[in-house]
């Protein structure tokens, strides 16, 4: 009977008779404190979009398989790409060739592996595989430079026009387009150029010029001149000494009604560029003139 009383009494559908006696029940002041509570509350506000998307969020992470690697797995992937390119840069680094550069008046001294030196000449590169030399002492060069090697196995030099050997000696090498020599200051060196090998004794040089071997005469220096800071010619074409000239004062050269393929023998200083300018143009006869980091060399005519 109280819970037909309650029904109606929630939809307020009893009597006067059945409400006087509904309210005489226990259960009636248990009834009025909640519908006082629940009078009290608010409904949580409702979007539908937002509810919508939850929706479909859900859906999507119950269709989504995820797998899961077992984490010590997933841990030795990672170690082991990380060795592949720690490994694979090593060896990659390792095999890259040592690569000195000089530009014009600019010279450099290098300590090889072996504690060889080498004094590089202005515009110049020298070049050599450091993980290779335990198994053979060899560099590459472009342009000039002075060795003093340390004794040991076979030492070579290898340039575009011929192939230095040696043991352990002092020796310099050039070359430039069109210039070849190697000089020997002491031991024995040996040269390689068209295939043909000559040993260079203390004292003596090999030179090629525009292809052609040119005897030159017994030298007792100790060491090239450009160590010194001065370059010195015997017989050598113009146009090689002005090269030099450019290379050593980091200046143009031009050249109007001279001829450069004169032979000139002389020195000029490298680093004072108006004493030099005057040991290349007294002895070849020829006038100068210099603009900024221009230098024209001309013949009796004005430029």
């Amino acid at each position: 009977m109280q819970e037909n009383h309650l029904a109606k009494w929630l939809n307020n559908d009893l009597t006067e008779a059945e409400l006087a006696e509904f309210k005489k029940s226990a259960e009636y002041a248990s009834y009025e404190r909640i519908i006082a509570a629940s009078g009290q509350l608010e409904a949580p506000a409702f979007d539908a979009n937002e509810a919508l998307m939850a929706l479909k969020n859900q859906r999507t992470l119950k269709d989504t398989k995820v797998v899961q690697l077992h984490p010590f797995k997933k841990f030795l992937r990672i170690a082991a790409a990380a060795a592949v390119i720690m490994f694979g840069s090593y060896f990659y680094l390792n095999s890259l060739d040592e690569n000195i550069v000089t530009e014009y008046a600019e010279n450099k001294e290098i300590t090889l592996p072996d504690n060889s030196k080498v004094q590089l000449n202005a515009d110049s590169e020298l070049s050599f595989s450091e993980r290779k030399w335990s198994k053979e002492r060899n560099v590459e060069l472009k342009g000039e430079a002075f060795f003093k090697v340390a004794k040991g196995k076979r030492f070579t030099v290898e340039t575009k026009d011929g192939v230095v050997a040696v043991l352990g000696t002092q020796f310099n090498v050039e070359n430039r387009p069109g210039f070849f020599e190697v000089t020997c200051f002491e031991g024995l060196v040996s040269v390689t150029f068209n295939d043909k090998e000559t040993k260079l004794p203390a004292g003596n040089s090999f030179l090629v010029i525009d292809g052609k071997i040119t005897q030159v005469p017994v030298s007792k220096t100790e060491h090239p001149s450009w160590i010194n800071n001065e370059s010195t010619f015997k017989s050598v074409p113009l146009k090689y000494v002005l090269s030099e000239f450019e290379r050593q004062h980091n200046v143009t050269v031009e050249t109007k009604d001279i001829d450069t393929e004169q032979l000139f023998t002389g020195t000029f200083n490298n680093t004072d560029v108006d004493v030099a300018l005057k040991s290349i143009s007294a002895p070849s006869q020829i006038k100068f003139k210099f603009e900024g980091s221009k230098v024209l060399f001309y013949g009796d005519k004005n430029p």
